[in-house]
């Protein structure tokens, strides 16, 4: 469960980081931008193969890095974004992400 929900927050993060940054007119706020899908399904990649499973602890918290220098640094920008807004736009799933 706590990888799930995990990848759903990712995946909300990236969305709103993706809209708001690279907002392409026409375009729905549910499809990311190339980029954004891909670090998308990098990230669906590396927590659906991570390697404490139920115990996962919060990714910055973690002894192991899996996610590439490049990627990580990726996934740093869209939460370091994402991640206030989000306490506004999802609250509870925020403060949950946040104490786990």
């Amino acid at each position: 469960m706590r990888i799930e929900e995990e990848r759903r927050i990712v995946r909300e993060m990236i969305l709103l980081h993706c809209s708001r940054k690279h907002g392409i007119p026409g375009r729905s706020g549910t499809a990311p931008c190339a980029g954004c899908r891909d670090l998308m399904d990098y990230a669906d990649h590396r927590l659906a193969a991570c390697r404490y499973g139920a115990a996962k602890t919060s990714c910055r918290r973690c002894p192991t890095h899996c996610y590439a220098p490049a990627r990580r640094e990726a996934i740093r920008i869209v939460m370091r974004y994402s991640g206030p807004r989000m306490l506004l736009l999802r609250p509870l799933a925020a403060i949950r992400h946040l104490l786990e």
